[in-house]
């Protein structure tokens, strides 16, 4: 394993583990065996690390092709579906950081770039991009009492029940006829 990705292994454990605020370059360097010097070298800043080790880049595509009629619980069970539990680990990790003015500018892109735009494109009406924004709000208040503030009410619920529940509310601006 190359230095850079000792580095970012370790990074992105201790990002998710000890939070932004708490992770410096020192103790990610420590982490991976390697000189500090080493670590801004590859990534130029620890905001530049964070942002390539955690950002949303990596996981795939949000299944928005298919029925529209169906694309709230869609959406829904694909952020609850148990395989994205990293997803949810990196998302809330930055949901953590956002207080840093380039976190919250990579979480904003991102949020635009992977999912915001593309569903838009699929929506109908002359305020799709409004509603596209709205349903990623309202899917990253679910991430957030999912990941971030781990609501048992929620992370214990029946999945079944969430898809269905939270699936209709998504529906609602999907769709809003």
């Amino acid at each position: 394993m190359s230095s850079k990705d000792l580095i970012a292994e370790q990074a992105v454990h201790l990002f998710e583990t000890e939070g932004y605020a708490s992770t410096t370059v020192r103790r990610i360097a420590s982490a991976a065996g390697v000189d500090p010097a080493m670590v801004i070298r590859h990534f130029g800043s620890k905001e530049a690390l964070f942002l390539e080790v955690v950002g949303l880049d990596g996981f795939g595509e949000t299944p928005i092709d298919g029925p529209i009629e169906e694309l709230g619980e869609r959406l829904v069970a694909h952020s609850v579906d148990p395989e994205r539990a990293d997803f949810r680990s990196h998302l809330a990790a930055m949901v953590r950081a956002s207080d840093r003015e380039v976190v919250r500018e990579g979480l904003r892109d991102a949020s635009r770039r992977v999912f915001v735009d593309r569903l838009a494109a699929v929506l109908e009406g002359d305020d799709a991009m409004l509603r596209a924004h709205l349903v990623s709000a309202q899917l990253g208040g679910l991430f957030q009492a999912w990941a971030v503030v781990e609501e048992e009410g929620i992370i214990g619920a029946p999945r079944a029940s969430i898809i269905e529940l939270y699936g209709a509310a998504i529906q609602a601006l999907v769709d809003p006829r």
